[in-house]
């Protein structure tokens, strides 16, 4: 691992607990529009912008699928169960940023939600000054599993990628990261690690308490 300089986050099932929240909202859309085997369409999805999001919903249940009235169903349901943004914060999210932010380290989060919905729902939470740089979906061309969105966040930090660990909980986002040329960490939410995600990531965590725990001891060298 190269001398670490600059973390980047995924946002939502990393920072945030709305992937299942995000998935209980898809079942319900998906009942009143006669969807079946919505999960594993879901998972694929998870990571990737509206774009591509609606492109890989097309290309599963065919071209004349509604997939404007659905997202607005899935979307307003979802913020209505969220009310107007107050996600919860994932175990020891707040308390690894604020180790980072007292080790001078340089934060990015980096997602592929719009800015405006990121930046709603980091002050919702409280969260928005321990991040350095944030950058949305909408700020660049290419979705995750690309690596354009993690590319930026390095360039926005004035770090190479490769001084940079970047944490994520999705396939496509752990594929972006490892493409972009990062050290990975892997914080699994819905989706269970396969031997592809054990390949790509360097490490994989079953929580942000842990990931902790890597920072004080291998990255500081601390008891």
């Amino acid at each position: 691992m190269e001398k670490i300089k600059a973390v980047i986050f995924d946002m939502d099932g990393v920072i945030f607990d709305s992937e299942r929240l995000y998935m209980q909202c898809c079942k319900e859309a998906a009942r009143i529009f006669g969807i079946r085997n919505i999960e594993s369409t879901v998972i694929s999805c998870i990571g990737l912008n509206t774009e591509k999001t609606h492109e890989l919903y097309r290309n599963t249940y065919g071209a004349d699928f509604p997939i404007d009235e659905y997202w607005k169903e899935v979307t307003g349901r979802f913020a209505e169960k969220a009310q107007g943004g107050l996600l919860p914060v994932k175990s020891g999210a707040e308390n690894l940023l604020k180790y980072l932010c007292k080790k001078n380290i340089p934060i990015a989060l980096a997602s592929s939600t719009k800015t405006e919905i990121i930046m709603r729902e980091l002050n919702a939470a409280g969260l928005t000054d321990y991040f350095d740089i944030i950058i949305g979906g909408n700020m660049v061309k290419k979705s995750k599993p690309d690596p354009d969105i993690f590319l930026l966040a390095a360039d926005k930090l004035g770090y190479p990628t490769n001084e940079c660990i970047i944490i994520e909980d999705s396939f496509n986002g752990v594929r972006a990261a490892s493409a972009a040329g990062a050290y990975v960490i892997m914080v699994p939410d819905i989706a269970v690690p396969d031997a592809e995600m054990e390949n790509l990531a360097d490490n994989i965590f079953d929580s942000l308490i842990n990931v902790k725990d890597f920072f004080v001891k291998e990255v500081f060298g601390e008891e």
